[in-house]
């Protein structure tokens, strides 16, 4: 037997229904953190970096090859010209 059973709904519903928390808060206290700190130009490239090392999978390896990717499309780029 087979049932399949599909539900209509929007994911802020979906959450409440699953009793999951709503991060909405924090979430926004977070990036109007991070705006007001680039504002003030609190963010240096290293800053930004390292916070990037964080995101990608791999560490270093990962940001390498994202550095590598974008490198090859900027140098594509320029020949072109």
């Amino acid at each position: 037997m087979k049932i399949n059973v599909e539900v209509d709904c929007t994911p802020e519903e979906m959450r409440r229904a699953m009793g999951l928390p709503d991060f909405t808060p924090v979430h926004d206290r977070y990036i109007q953190m991070l705006l007001d700190s680039i504002d003030k130009g609190g963010v240096s490239p290293e800053m930004v970096e390292g916070m990037m090392k964080s995101w990608m999978p791999m560490g270093e390896a990962g940001m390498n090859f994202w550095r590598g990717m974008f490198d090859m499309g900027g140098k594509a780029t320029r020949g072109s010209e």
